[in-house]
């Protein structure tokens, strides 16, 4: 019968205690980031939405502009 390790185990044990605690912490830091870009995505697409209602409005008068000529 073979000897069981308990220092390698519990050595085992932490370290991958470590990394679940490192793979929490970088999870939390990406979905803080992905809420983040969304935001900003969503602040752009208003934006984008703005500047196109501007350009169609421009487009419009250019062309009734253009007949009353």
């Amino acid at each position: 019968m073979t000897a069981f390790d308990y220092d390698a185990f519990e050595h085992q044990v932490d370290a991958l205690i470590r990394l679940c605690d490192q793979l929490r912490q970088e999870n939390a830091s990406l979905r803080a980031s992905q809420e983040q870009l969304l935001a900003q995505r969503a602040d752009l697409a208003g934006k984008t939405d703005l500047a196109r209602s501007k350009v169609e409005a421009m487009v419009t008068r250019l062309k009734s502009m253009e007949e009353e000529l």
